[in-house]
């Protein structure tokens, strides 16, 4: 019976030997695996880093790497294109780091009004996103008017109120849409009316937009014949022309403000027949001619 006991006692220990040897060898492998898994991750952050990088090019000295600064930014200041990496590799010299240069350039310009930034695989120079507000500049463009306009605008000054049909009779061709529409965006004629005739039809004068724009206090203030005539502008607009026939520029009893449509003013307007109208588009006014 003791010596029953005794093998199962030496059994039971045997097996505690074994076990921990296997729980020896167990730990020994996790210590394996831990110390490979730590290599790789530590191989795999220089990875990255080589990446980030682009791979350091070769040591060179300050006095260098001054120099291929200096020759990174004129390139991409200089360029009208935003320049790649390999772009500016072919201007650089050999074995110049080029993602170390444009990293160091990139720090060096951030906060200031001037940014090195990346647009995709490019580079530029671009002014600072907070001073967009102090960059916009608001510019007036100056439209030149159509000689049409200009005859139009001086028919309606010297023989207002008067309807399309006038201005068309007296300058000899029909009016073009765009004709009215500019001096109405000009602000510098409006509709006064209709006239008391058949099919009532629209009349234009001036505004005090006009008179502003032209130095005017009042309509008497407009240049008279013979000061049209001294100024070489009588012969050359035929809106002028077709006035010779009146006697004074205004008539005394005629209102300024057009509200007497059927007066003189009718018969100041010239009357001769017009065997054909002729369409005339508008041409830019010659910068020689004068109103």
């Amino acid at each position: 019976m003791e010596e029953a006991v005794e093998a199962e006692v030496a059994d039971e220990a045997a097996e505690n030997i074994e076990s921990g040897e296997e729980t020896a060898d167990e730990a020994a492998d996790e210590a394996a695996d831990e110390a490979v898994e730590a290599e790789s991750a530590e191989d795999a952050t220089d990875s990255d880093d080589e990446a980030e990088d682009g791979g350091e090019g070769e040591e060179v000295d300050p006095e260098t790497w001054d120099r291929y600064m200096r020759i990174t930014e004129a390139l991409l200041f200089a360029s009208a294109e935003p320049m790649t990496e390999r772009m500016l590799a072919n201007r650089l010299p050999e074995g110049a780091d080029v993602k170390g240069l444009l990293k160091a350039l990139r720090l060096m310009y951030e906060g200031r009004g001037v940014n090195l930034v990346r647009a995709g695989a490019s580079w530029a120079f671009r002014t600072s996103t907070d001073l967009t507000d102090y960059l916009n500049k608001e510019v007036e463009v100056a439209r030149k008017l159509s000689r049409a306009a200009i005859e139009t605008l001086a028919i309606i000054a010297y023989h207002q109120p008067v309807t399309r049909a006038e201005i068309e009779e007296i300058r000899g061709v029909s009016i073009s849409k765009g004709t009215i529409d500019v001096l109405m965006e000009e602000e510098w004629i409006k509709p006064r009316g209709r006239r008391q005739t058949p099919g009532r039809p629209l009349q234009w004068g001036t505004t005090d937009d006009f008179l502003d724009h032209f130095g005017l206090e009042t309509l008497r203030d407009l240049p008279g014949k013979d000061e049209l005539k001294a100024a070489g502008l009588l012969d050359a607009s035929p809106a002028i022309n077709a006035y010779r026939a009146t006697a004074e520029l205004f008539n005394t009893d005629t209102p300024e403000d057009g509200e007497d449509a059927d007066g003189d003013e009718e018969d100041a307007l010239p009357r001769d027949a017009l065997s054909e109208v002729r369409e005339e588009p508008d041409e830019p006014l010659d910068p020689e001619d004068g109103f």
